[in-house]
């Protein structure tokens, strides 16, 4: 890799005991909570990826799986990439992901992503290939993109997908954002608060919507399947959609449009929960 893809060495043996123990501590909390809440996709890749075998993953052993599975690799970055380098890692198969994990004082809330929320949220569901081909596109279509001046809108994309996003399950919806799956308090609140608006998903309306960075979302997009998502990311002429997000007004991010579809979800356990606290 070239010095400009900003890579740098994992230097897993640098690591803490007490680092190993936050990771441990953070794994076991999420797995147990997401166990009802999270795709069954995303539980399967925890299981497939074994990062529960004691401590920080070791890029090097889970990249074998995960290379066998989809053809994509976790590279270890010191923190957030241009986005010109971001887009290429992933249109190259390569997940870039923090080094760096939190501290215990910093259990629920940290804001810059690091190695749980990068490796826990988002690597499990990279051993999908649906889900790994629309990582690669989307690298793909962020390369084509900065020649549109759009890259808030596609930023809106990745957010109210691959950070934020909800499926629908034979089991109800799921949580499959890494936004979400690696925090505590909004795997419950996506799926149970009943203020936050939960859309159908439709590519030009999300990335025409903006979002929070300091709060728990005020709506979250709810995709049917991962192909949905694929074949909505290649199967569409940016071009003219460009053209038209130019022209266009964005949504704030608590707008409910007549033209959306709404989708339902639970309460009963969020009450539940915040009654108990």
């Amino acid at each position: 890799m070239r010095e400009d893809d900003f890579v740098i060495d994992q230097n897993w043996k640098g690591y803490t005991a007490e680092e190993h123990a936050v990771w441990d501590l953070l794994y076991r909390r999420q797995r147990d909570l997401l166990k009802d809440r999270a795709d069954p996709a995303m539980l399967r890749g925890l299981e497939t990826l074994n990062l529960n075998r004691g401590g920080i993953p070791n890029f090097a052993e889970i990249n074998i799986e995960l290379k066998a599975r989809t053809g994509f690799e976790v590279v270890a970055v010191p923190g957030l990439v241009p986005d010109e380098v971001f887009f290429n890692h992933l249109a190259n198969r390569r997940f870039p992901a923090g080094q760096f994990i939190r501290t215990r004082a910093q259990l629920d809330y940290l804001q810059e992503p690091d190695i749980f929320h990068d490796v826990f949220g988002h690597v499990p569901l990279l051993t999908d290939p649906v889900f790994a081909d629309y990582m690669e596109a989307y690298g793909k279509g962020g390369l084509r993109a900065t020649k549109f001046g759009r890259l808030k809108n596609l930023a809106a994309l990745y957010w109210y997908t691959v950070e934020f996003g909800l499926i629908e399950t034979p089991q109800g919806v799921r949580i499959y954002g890494a936004g979400i799956s690696s925090s505590k308090d909004e795997s419950m609140f996506a799926l149970d608060d009943p203020s936050p608006n939960r859309l159908r998903f439709d590519l030009e309306r999300v990335m025409r919507t903006r979002y929070r960075i300091d709060d728990f979302q005020q709506t979250y997009f709810v995709i049917r399947s991962y192909d949905e998502l694929f074949r909505a990311t290649v199967d569409t002429d940016f071009a003219p959609l460009y053209g038209r997000l130019a022209d266009g007004s964005d949504y704030a991010a608590d707008t409910v449009l007549p033209a959306d579809g709404v989708v339902q979800a639970g309460t009963q356990a969020y009450a539940r929960t915040k009654a108990a606290g």
